[in-house]
């Protein structure tokens, strides 16, 4: 398969074949991987992989409970690290300018780069896998089970192994709703309703046709796709509860250094 074919062919996977991924597939993708680009090259990120039966079943509360936790052969978790890097300045006398949150956002954005060309690279070779954003979340609760020390915050997860399942291909936006020729366009409201028309009968079918939530949905006002959102998915004391847990992890991780007064 050519790569457009393959980046087209993209399915998130929650259900896995009880197989073990081969030590030598798992260490190609990985090799793969860590040839995504890295600002400065620093390549200020660890990859945690978990294929313990024991810690997969520990990280399977602070990942919302979802089964592909316990279910897929590994985990991979991708953080941002600064604390390989400081730990060489130090052996080298150079100056510690990573502790602040500037740092943090170039090393989650090198984790994410990675992320992603491990899933390209796992897909190629048969595997599924699927984005969990519980990942970030619940960055204290999964650091801790994975003893991750000062200066390293886990940003990406996803499951991984061999599906078990072949959902279809799911929607997306239309190109005129994502692509800006030269400088941003601030779309009209008439652009916004073309643009999200598809989504919203796609979106609102899909959700409907999985029973837990369609029976949530009927027991709530909401409406549509929109409120379905925001008013059940992402809500906004969920989202001010998660933003407070990631700052005060980013502070205890040493990325929040302030500038004295």
């Amino acid at each position: 398969m050519d790569i457009i074919s393959h980046l087209h062919g993209h399915r998130s996977i929650r259900q896995y074949k009880d197989q073990v991924i081969p030590a030598d597939v798992l260490d190609e993708v990985l090799q793969a991987g860590i040839r995504a680009s890295s600002s400065g090259n620093m390549q200020s990120y660890s990859i945690i992989v978990t294929q313990d039966e024991e810690r997969r079943q520990a990280l399977f509360r602070p990942h919302m409970e979802q089964n592909m936790v316990v279910d897929a052969p590994v985990l991979l978790t991708f953080c941002a690290d600064f604390r390989r890097m400081k730990k060489w300045l130090t052996l080298n006398d150079a100056n510690q300018n990573f502790d602040n949150f500037m740092s943090f956002m170039i090393s989650a954005i090198d984790a994410t780069l990675v992320s992603q060309n491990v899933a390209i690279a796992a897909e190629a070779k048969g595997l599924g896998l699927c984005y969990m954003g519980s990942t970030l979340a619940n960055c204290d609760q999964i650091g801790e089970i994975l003893e991750l020390p000062e200066g390293v915050v886990p940003v990406v997860g996803y499951s991984l192994g061999y599906p078990d399942e072949n959902p279809e291909v799911r929607d997306r936006l239309p190109m005129n709703g994502l692509i800006h020729q030269e400088t941003y366009h601030d779309h009209s409201d008439q652009e916004i309703i073309d643009i999200y028309k598809q989504r919203e009968t796609d979106g609102w079918n899909r959700y409907m046709s999985i029973p837990e939530l369609k029976e949530k949905i009927e027991a709530s006002d909401v409406k549509n796709l929109a409120q379905l959102y925001t008013s059940l998915k992402y809500t906004r004391e969920s989202h001010l509860e998660f933003s407070q847990t990631v700052l005060h992890y980013l502070e205890k991780q040493g990325f929040m250094n302030h500038k004295p007064d």
